[in-house]
């Protein structure tokens, strides 16, 4: 839910908005207290792990944009993990598998949340590392109300706990059951790590030498240690039917650390749109973009059937490129110049017929030609059945025991902002360490095991990730950080947003609350990576007389559930320094605030 009963807020100290009410209220004491922008997401997203388990964890992913005050364009933190030393596409084969599973061991890829966070707090935060992980340690210890998809996807995979995972059951079922709904739930396990982590950190003098001293606590220290001892035994069932053991050592942790990357952008009718590069699904929004300059979209009622169509169609375009050519640039040479150039653009745009197309259509690229016939190949694979803790979690109208990705946007005093999207470490996605109280990541599902692709599973090499933070900067100079969980949704849901913000007299709040539609037409990014040709999810709230007409023109539609679909959240400073920021009032739980 939405708990600001407007959108625009005059900010003092700031605006946070993020996907659950406690942590936004967290970020908004943090910024009370002097912290600045940085500083609170990373209180924010440390909070997010305790209180949506389902949702992010310790030892999950993270993508950020950060716009220090005073720049002219933001900067990518990649906090996403790579594919461990034996992570080989010749060990998951002789483990019997085709695909990798969206649950268990061989799900992970190297924990890069943690890392993030630091390297944001570090070089761009102003407070001590115990001031930001004290609320999390707080609500770990004594309890937090749990909600109640947290209590339902635990009460969902009770059984498998006790029966294949019991570190989990220890972690998730404390007195033999899941908890009941809006009770109090800790983690106390949990808090003791972060707590042993301060310990170590606070050995040392000054504030960066701490956030460093947790670092090596983590990737080298005890954190790194509990994970390569688990591992060297642990054999557990995953989502592919089979107890297998990982290949995730302490010696991959010690090797990695988070790093900056440049965003990519496009300008358009005057905004320009900044996201992560093509290790991310976030060029895809940007492409659609570039498509629809070629289309009438600007005149659409952004309401109606043709502007849901339209969209619809360049949506399709720009994810059979993201399945042809997106992968990890420091691995393979990803065309995405060309892919987000307007002599490109203008040979996808005529693709938009008045017919909603079937087919996957990856644009052919000199030279990549092998690629794109790749992906239409796989997309028209059949499917392996999901088993437990598979996929990334979307959304409550797919099913109660998946749970989704969390967002966290803000803006300071000064200027600053920042939008994260951290995700992973799902407690349906592993099982718990045993003596952390958190459970490790299932990224590495994003990978194919097939030689020679952008994707294909590698030592070193970053999953394609779904995860997709957003910045802009619009036609009067106000800059815009916002953003969604929600899987390949993600650069659906916030491209929708951004053109009703571009095309129509709508302010943040009207343009999260208008119904919101996405397709699932393109090959899935998650186990068991499925393909609905021609499908389209819409609200209700479009109307009987849209939703025929979409209907008609071939779309296979799945009605949603009322105010079911999306999760945006968006905060805006004016180039006057009025903030505003907004947040979905869908599924109950998003906030906005500023003061």
């Amino acid at each position: 839910m939405s708990f600001t009963t407007r959108p625009e807020l005059l900010g003092t100290f700031g605006t946070v908005a993020s996907t659950h009410w406690l942590a936004s209220a967290v970020g908004m004491a943090v910024l009370e207290k002097g912290g600045n922008a940085f500083d609170a997401a990373v209180a924010m997203g440390f909070v997010l792990t305790v209180v949506e388990p389902h949702l992010c964890g310790p030892l999950g992913d993270l993508p950020a944009l950060i716009w220090p005050a005073g720049k002219d364009t933001p900067t990518v933190i990649c906090g996403q993990g790579t594919a461990p030393a034996g992570a080989t596409i010749a060990h998951y084969r002789a483990e019997g598998l085709t695909l990798i599973p969206g649950s268990g061991l061989l799900a992970t890829v190297i924990p890069g949340a943690f890392d993030g966070w630091m390297l944001m707090l570090r070089d761009h935060g102003t407070l001590h590392l115990r001031e930001v992980l004290s609320p999390a340690i707080h609500y770990a210890k004594a309890g937090h109300p749990v909600l109640p998809r947290v209590s339902a996807t635990i009460a969902g995979l009770a059984d498998f706990f006790r029966d294949e995972w019991p570190t989990s059951a220890a972690t998730w079922l404390p007195h033999g059951a899941a908890p009941e709904p809006e009770s109090l739930f800790a983690n106390p396990e949990l808090a003791a790590t972060w707590e042993r982590l301060l310990t170590e950190a606070e050995a040392v003098s000054g504030r960066e030498a701490q956030i460093e001293a947790a670092r090596r606590a983590f990737y080298q220290g005890f954190v790194a240690e509990a994970i390569d001892d688990w591992m060297r035994e642990a054999c557990v069932m995953d989502a592919a039917g089979a107890r297998r053991k990982g290949v995730l050592t302490g010696q991959d942790m010690a090797g990695w650390q988070a790093s900056y990357d440049s965003a990519v952008s496009v300008d358009y009718h005057g905004w320009t749109v900044y996201k992560a590069g093509p290790w991310s699904q976030g060029p895809s929004f940007l492409q659609s973009l570039r498509t629809l300059e070629g289309t009438a979209i600007a005149e659409m009622d952004p309401l109606g059937e043709a502007f849901t169509h339209t969209v619809t169609e360049a949506m399709k375009l720009s994810f059979a490129d993201r399945e042809a050519y997106y992968g990890d640039p420091d691995f393979s040479d990803i065309p995405i110049e060309t892919l987000l150039s307007r002599d490109y653009a203008k040979t996808r745009s005529p693709l938009i017929g008045s017919t909603a197309s079937l087919a996957q259509r990856p644009g052919v690229i000199p030279g990549y030609e092998a690629w794109a016939r790749a992906a239409v190949a796989r997309a028209g694979q059949e499917a392996e059945t999901a088993g437990v803790g598979a996929g990334e979690p979307t959304m409550a109208h797919l099913t109660e025991r998946r749970g989704d990705t969390v967002h966290i946007d803000v803006i300071d005093r000064w200027g600053n902002l920042v939008s994260a999207t951290p995700s992973g470490g799902w407690l349906q996605s592993s099982p718990v360490v045993p003596g952390l109280g958190m459970p490790l990541n299932s990224r590495a599902q994003m990978f194919w095991l097939d030689e020679g692709l952008p994707t294909s599973l590698a030592p070193g090499r970053r999953p394609r990730t779904t995860l997709s933070p957003s910045m802009a900067r619009r036609p009067s100079g106000a800059q815009m950080a916002f953003g969604t969980p929600g899987g390949d949704q993600q650069d659906q849901w916030q491209l929708i947003f951004m053109l009703r913000l571009a095309h129509a007299p709508m302010n943040l709040q009207q343009a999260i609350d208008a119904p919101l539609f996405h397709t699932a037409h393109f090959q899935g990014s998650f186990y068991p990576r499925v393909t609905q040709p021609g499908h389209l999810m819409v609200e209700p709230a479009f109307g009987e007389e849209v939703i025929s007409a979409l209907k008609a023109r071939g779309h296979r539609i799945e009605v949603a559930a009322p105010w079911t679909v999306g999760r945006l959240t968006a905060t805006q400073r004016d180039p006057s320094g009025l903030m505003r920021s907004a947040a979905t009032p869908r599924l109950m739980q998003a906030y906005a605030i500023g003061r």
